[in-house]
């Protein structure tokens, strides 16, 4: 009786290759089942269907889970104004908790014999998937044809070709990684940090991008943003629209190169418009309203989460601690960011909050306050300086 063995399936290079493998080399069964996590429309949702099929899968199953990668990642990345590198929006590494998970009900309501994913032995994925599905399959076997094998990019594209089936040169040439938290680009010139990424590598690759510029105001409560313009969206939606409006600015694409699990350097290209808006309108909204010490054990604790995410870990019970506190500290930060878009570019140019420290304070830095006396800014000045008074002293005498 032959295995049936659950395929993660995205319709790239490595998933096609694992399709065709596993009937070949292991005679199996396959299912493929799809993960939606943002980036994919109704139409190549179908054509993804409809590639598994024609790959020989038995059954093809697509799962939607934006609501899900939102709701339990996406909000504390944006509360925590999580960037790795100080740069890069952790577009992938969340998505790859909510797909594995996906994976791991429907193989157990498929009675499937093993779990397959398309990940190779040098990148971070295969670290986040074997995780999630030992902890969530205990004991199922766990197949990775690509990193078995070792295989090129090169060599997965001539063993689908002998076996009949064509790959675009694009997909050869480049792994893309497209979600609802942005999309990520490796391969080619990413390998060498002195070579530009050409603007044929990205999604958005020769849009015309809009040259009125426009202000947009985005509406958050306890830290997660709900509104734009005043209209209240869902969070999938409100990072939808915002990739959109992004994209058609020409905002939103950087490069990352950062130390992998692994513990070798990595370089992506990204595009992730929606992420670096939110982010930075969060931030400034955060610091009107939040104390100096609640943002420093915030931005501490946040950092350490982004951290734990990205290798993989976030089964770890100390990841729901961290929550909770990033949770705790946005009970405040409601109010609106105003955010202003040009050609190549956008600033967040205004925040306000009913629970604005700034506002309560009454006091303008740098040139008036009622809230002491000039006499007692000069004690506090003489009192703040005598550690170091004490020590010049203490200098002097040696």
């Amino acid at each position: 009786m032959k295995k049936k063995i659950l395929l993660a399936f995205s319709g790239g290079l490595d998933t096609s290759f694992c399709a065709i493998w596993l009937q070949k080399e292991k005679n199996a069964d396959v299912v493929t089942a799809v993960v939606d996590t943002g980036g994919f429309s109704k139409e190549e949702l179908m054509d993804i269907q409809d590639h598994a099929l024609a790959l020989g899968a038995i059954e093809h199953h697509t799962l939607d889970s934006k609501k899900e990668v939102f709701d339990r990642f996406v909000v504390t990345l944006i509360q925590g104004n999580v960037l790795r590198g100080k740069a890069y929006p952790l577009s992938v590494a969340a998505e790859r908790v909510v797909q594995a998970e996906a994976i791991a009900k429907l193989a157990k309501e498929i009675g499937a014999d093993a779990v397959c994913h398309g990940s190779t032995g040098v990148g971070n994925d295969q670290i986040r998937f074997d995780g999630a599905f030992h902890s969530l399959l205990p004991g199922i076997e766990v197949l990775t044809p690509i990193r078995e094998l070792g295989l090129s990019r090169k060599q997965e594209t001539e063993y689908l070709e002998k076996n009949g089936v064509k790959i675009s040169s694009k997909t050869t040439d480049y792994s893309v990684n497209a979600g609802l938290w942005g999309t990520t680009i490796g391969g080619k010139e990413t390998h060498d940090a002195w070579v530009e990424v050409p603007d044929a590598a990205y999604p958005t690759s020769g849009i015309t991008v809009e040259e009125k510029g426009r202000e947009l105001i985005i509406g958050f409560k306890q830290g997660v943003p709900v509104s734009l313009d005043g209209e209240a969206l869902a969070g999938v939606e409100l990072v939808g629209a915002l990739h959109k409006i992004g994209k058609g600015y020409g905002v939103g694409r950087g490069i990352h190169v950062g130390d992998t699990i692994l513990g070798i350097k990595g370089r992506i290209a990204f595009e992730a418009p929606a992420p670096l808006v939110l982010i930075s309108a969060h931030r400034e909204l955060e610091k009107i309203v939040l104390t100096r010490w609640q943002s420093f054990w915030k931005d501490h604790l946040a950092d350490f989460y982004g951290q734990h995410l990205h290798e993989g870990l976030a089964y770890d019970p100390v990841m729901d601690d961290i929550t909770a506190m990033i949770s705790s500290s946005q009970k405040k930060v409601t109010g609106e960011a105003r955010v202003r878009f040009a050609p190549g570019k956008f600033a967040v140019v205004g925040v306000r909050s009913d629970h604005s420290l700034l506002d309560a304070q009454d006091a303008a830095y740098g040139e008036t306050a009622s809230l002491w006396t000039g006499a007692e800014a000069a004690g506090f000045s003489k009192l703040h300086a005598m550690p170091m008074v004490l020590a010049k002293r203490a200098e002097a005498k040696a």
